[in-house]
């Protein structure tokens, strides 16, 4: 009797809990799906713009490199001061801010006439879009706990692969539609100018539609906050009972997993940003010259990565193994990446190898953030979350000079490969040291 009764207690609350968390994916993950994808997408068209921009204002590929990694530089410095502004004010209004000041600049790269301007306006755009990505993570963990967040997670940047298969092709095509200087502009200012506006207007749709936080959400009924709010804090004092890490952020400085995870990061962030910036450039090495051929090509590995992702966050939340769901995904990415390399004369096997390489590499930057969110407690997420992404973001930086220096150095892309590949693996064994009931919730 005491048994059936207890199950009969339990079942409703299980039933209201889960359909408030389907409500609240429904309510927030597709707006912030479509905010991530124009972040990243505004953050990487240099790649295509690139195609026509280097020949129209006499840049290099070190010219190239260094400004499409300067932008990590603003990035790296204002990621954590950004996040702790976010955790004063919310999110609402400060993703808000963030989004019309992004959008903006990136329009305004339209102007760029030389390798300063260049350089000036890249750095301030990741300026102001260091705290969006971070801001996002944290804002998750104030509507789901743990053991929901990779699937989540997977959901919300699944937005990168699908900013590629949709911004390759939209960006080829509008290369080549502009190509006759309507306006008197070149198609490289028309796809930034295009591809920057829809920004400015979703940053204020944000403020009218994002709640900062479960206790605002008017779409809930009072049974189902209570419900996730209990869920939240009984996934804290979970966190709590097993996080090494202090409650500051002054603990998370002086906390040394804290620094390894950012190390992680930075590997993972290495293979993702070569195949962003220089994705473009290697299918057009293969033979291919027409903008819109390059871009239908490009659409393919992120195609197949946008698939991978999900399935990949699924998998992870359904045994409740994270680590293996970050560093085999490595795996994928730095064997893509050889493939890449070797076989550099064929294109089909180039196309597998950039294909397998974007697929491992995304699903292992999705994965990854279910590991340092498992362990840093609310107190510490603002400055820890912000901490990690700033040190992996560094990889901005380095991954697209490195490739840009080394491309123009030795004609070809392949020793880059080399070195990116390396640069996987150590990450993944990396993430193989976490012990796994850190983590594996």
């Amino acid at each position: 009797m005491s048994t059936s009764t207890t199950a009969a207690q339990a079942w409703p609350a299980a039933s209201v809990l889960d359909g408030a968390y389907k409500k609240a994916s429904w309510h927030l993950i597709p707006f912030i799906f479509v905010c991530y994808l124009f972040n990243y997408l505004d953050r990487v068209n240099v790649g295509f713009a690139k195609l026509e921009m280097l020949d129209a204002l006499k840049l290099s590929n070190t010219v190239y490199g260094l400004g499409a990694g300067i932008f990590f530089i603003g990035y790296v410095l204002s990621g954590v001061p950004s996040n702790l502004i976010l955790h004063k004010i919310g999110a609402r209004r400060w993703i808000s801010v963030m989004m019309i000041a992004w959008g903006g600049l990136s329009a305004c790269m339209l102007f760029v006439n030389s390798p300063t301007s260049f350089y000036v306006l890249r750095f301030f755009t990741g300026v102001a879009e260091a705290g969006f990505f971070p801001g996002m993570v944290l804002y998750f963990t104030h509507w789901f706990p743990t053991q929901k967040r990779g699937q989540v997670m997977a959901l919300f940047m699944s937005a990168i692969p699908i900013s590629g298969l949709i911004g390759g092709p939209l960006s080829g095509w509008m290369l080549s539609h502009f190509s006759s200087g309507q306006g008197g502009m070149a198609g490289w200012q028309w796809l930034f100018l295009l591809q920057g506006l829809p920004t400015v207007l979703l940053g204020v749709g944000v403020y009218f539609y994002l709640n900062d936080g479960i206790a605002q959400a008017k779409w809930l009924s009072s049974e189902e906050k209570s419900a996730m709010q209990a869920a939240l804090a009984s996934d804290e004092q979970q966190r709590a009972a097993t996080s090494n890490v202090g409650q500051s952020f002054s603990a998370v400085l002086r906390n040394g997993s804290v620094w390894m995870l950012g190390v992680i990061y930075f590997c993972i962030q290495m293979g993702v940003y070569a195949i962003n910036f220089w994705l473009p450039s290697i299918i057009k090495s293969l033979g291919f010259q027409s903008a819109v051929t390059v871009g239908w090509l490009s659409a393919i590995p992120y195609l197949l990565a946008a698939v991978f992702m999900v399935w990949a966050g699924r998998s992870a939340d359904k045994h409740r193994e994270r680590r293996l769901h970050v560093s085999l995904p490595m795996v994928m990415g730095l064997i893509g990446l050889l493939m890449a390399a070797n076989f550099s004369s064929t294109a089909l096997i180039v196309m597998i190898g950039l294909s397998m390489a974007t697929m491992g590499a995304l699903a292992a930057l999705a994965q990854f953030w279910s590991l340092p969110a498992a362990f840093l407690g609310s107190a510490a997420a603002a400055g820890g979350l912000a901490l990690i992404n700033s040190l992996g973001q560094i990889a901005g930086f380095v991954s697209p000079f490195l490739v840009g220096w080394i491309k123009d150095a030795t004609q070809s892309t392949d020793m880059a490969l080399y070195i990116l590949s390396s640069v996987l693996l150590l990450g993944a064994i990396l993430v193989l040291r976490i012990p796994a009931k850190l983590v594996n919730r």
